[in-house]
């Protein structure tokens, strides 16, 4: 079995539905309101996974906002905020290898992710407005 194959096998194991897959890229994204899971893109780039949620555009940003996220990414368990290449969008990213993954892993990356979003939604939501 290939590593996408194991990972969207691991997300259906943890309840996920996926609501889109493309093959040739390796790429699935799936959403659970419930967990604070959006669109979250998981993309196969052998040697890693990579997971990506967007969270919100953030326009401008002052010094202040980033070093608040900052100082949020270190009370995440896996994972981290960050922003796209044109600095206007808030992302969730994390990456994991492929080699050796296991459901376990997956699970606490995504259960960070929910976790990060059910402690820090308000909060980021006010980052966004202020930068």
């Amino acid at each position: 079995m290939g590593h996408f194959e194991k990972v969207k096998n691991y997300l259906l194991e943890m309840g996920f539905s996926i609501d889109s897959e493309d093959l040739a890229e390796e790429l699935c994204v799936v959403s659970d309101e419930d967990r604070g899971i959006n669109n979250l893109v998981l993309d196969c780039e052998d040697p890693i996974l990579i997971l990506e949620q967007l969270i919100m555009p953030i326009k401008g940003g002052s010094a202040d906002s980033f070093k608040r996220l900052l100082q949020l990414n270190r009370s995440l368990v896996h994972g981290a905020f960050a922003l796209d290449e044109d600095g206007t969008t808030l992302l969730f990213r994390d990456t994991l290898q492929l080699e050796n993954l296991d459901l376990n892993e997956l699970e606490g990356s995504i259960d960070a992710l929910s976790l990060a979003m059910a402690e820090h939604g308000e909060e980021l939501l006010e980052i966004a407005k202020s930068a």
